[in-house]
């Protein structure tokens, strides 16, 4: 018998991998280890940007009515689904990244960006600098108490994010459970260090897309 994949990210996204792995004959763990909520913040001047950064789709969902005074800038996103969501708003998505914020910052240089806006959470590994004027926080991800932290024993963990990680490793630890149990499918090196040491596998994704890591996990999972 398989064994069962605990999928971590936040909702809405957490139900969405998680009948992703079950459409697949797998079992999977709902477990999101943070809630995101909405901030509030004040629209910019759009002429001052050439183009808007979106490297979740958290940052389209929470942002409210005030994406609409951006609509008119063009939009690199990381990800299909932060660009679908970006789309669904009324945005002209340009490109779409698939290597991380990092990759896509330099494909919107290439393409004569200069003055980029970024819409983030509270908590982001993207600052100003470079061709980023300004990045304003629109969501955040409050770490939130899992119910029944037992079923993560056994099971094959999706670690999306560092942060994730680390408090994977915090959620475990205090419940007792044997790290030496459970096996990691870290969507990069970073997140698989956040982790920390005593898990009884770690995977780092070749591809950091949903669909590379499911399959990762089902890998391991058989």
């Amino acid at each position: 018998m398989s064994r069962r994949i605990s999928v971590l990210r936040p909702e809405p996204g957490n139900r969405v991998t998680a009948a992703a792995i079950e459409a697949r004959g797998h079992g999977a763990i709902r477990m999101p280890l943070f809630a995101v909520r909405a901030l509030a913040w004040d629209a910019p001047d759009a002429d001052a940007f050439d183009a808007l950064i979106l490297t979740s789709a958290n940052a389209v969902r929470h942002a409210g009515p005030g994406l609409t005074a951006l609509l008119g800038l063009p939009v690199y996103a990381v990800g299909a689904a932060t660009a679908e969501a970006a789309r669904r708003a009324g945005f002209d998505v340009v490109c779409v990244g698939t290597k991380g914020a990092e990759a896509l910052l330099a494909t919107a240089e290439a393409a004569g960006i200069h003055h980029a806006l970024h819409l983030a959470g509270r908590e982001r590994t993207l600052e100003s600098g470079g061709i980023v004027a300004r990045v304003i926080p629109v969501y955040a991800s409050e770490p939130d108490a899992p119910q029944d932290a037992a079923r993560l024993a056994g099971s094959i963990a999706l670690v999306q994010s560092a942060r994730a990680a680390a408090r994977l490793g915090y959620v475990v630890d205090a419940a007792g459970i044997d790290r030496g149990g459970i096996a990691l499918v870290a969507v990069s090196a970073r997140a698989a260090e956040a982790a920390g040491q005593g898990w009884e596998h770690v995977v780092v994704a070749d591809d950091p897309r949903g669909e590379a890591l499911i399959e990762a996990a089902i890998a391991l999972a058989d």
